[in-house]
């Protein structure tokens, strides 16, 4: 299933991994550009700890998160197949990680001493080891054992279901789409005199 906008609400990590849904001529990839990088930046803002805030995407920054998100949907991918994820993937994304970790920056605000966590280095570099961190997270949790892909033919999204019914990435995107085919078909075998 095809969709120009990203689906987000789940862990940081397969948000990520969901920015490359399938379309009728294959995958497409929702952060091609330094533009939509910027764009999912802004969606995810929230979760992003600051690292996004002061200064825009280059291209030079896209290499660095698409080799985290490649890491992550294997490693994903293989555990949805209930398989050992990828050495390599694992690997690549410990290394996205202690290429910039956070430091707790300590200041004083005029009454109290504030920690504020910060990364160094490059935008890409920075995002590539936050956004592996979030997936060491979720890949790690408990809950992952109940990871899912999406039940619509055409649709490659993953999400960690709040309900055990859930089989849909979305219920506006997919799960609307899927019952009206459903709906058609079984409508359109009616004998017509």
């Amino acid at each position: 299933m095809a969709d120009s906008a990203p689906l987000t609400g789940e862990a940081l990590a397969l948000d990520l991994v969901n920015t490359r849904p399938m379309t009728a001529d294959g995958h497409v990839d929702l952060l091609a550009t330094p533009r939509q990088l910027s764009d999912w930046l802004t969606l995810e803002q929230d979760r992003l700890q600051g690292e996004a805030r002061d200064s825009a995407p280059t291209r030079a920054d896209l290499a660095p998160v698409h080799a985290v998100r490649a890491h992550a949907e294997a490693a994903v991918r293989a555990l949805l197949d209930r398989a050992e994820p990828p050495a390599s993937a694992l690997r690549g994304l410990t290394e996205a990680q202690r290429a910039a970790p956070p430091v707790r920056e300590l200041g004083w605000d005029g009454t109290a001493v504030t920690a504020v966590s910060r990364r160094d280095g490059p935008l890409g570099i920075r995002l590539a080891a936050l956004l592996a961190e979030a997936a060491a997270e979720v890949l790690s949790a408990p809950a992952i054992s109940s990871l899912k892909e999406c039940e619509a033919d055409d649709c490659v999204m993953v999400f960690l279901p709040s309900h055990p019914r859930r089989r849909w990435c979305s219920p506006t995107r997919c799960g609307n789409r899927m019952r009206v085919a459903r709906y058609y078909r079984r409508h359109s075998t009616t004998d017509v005199s």
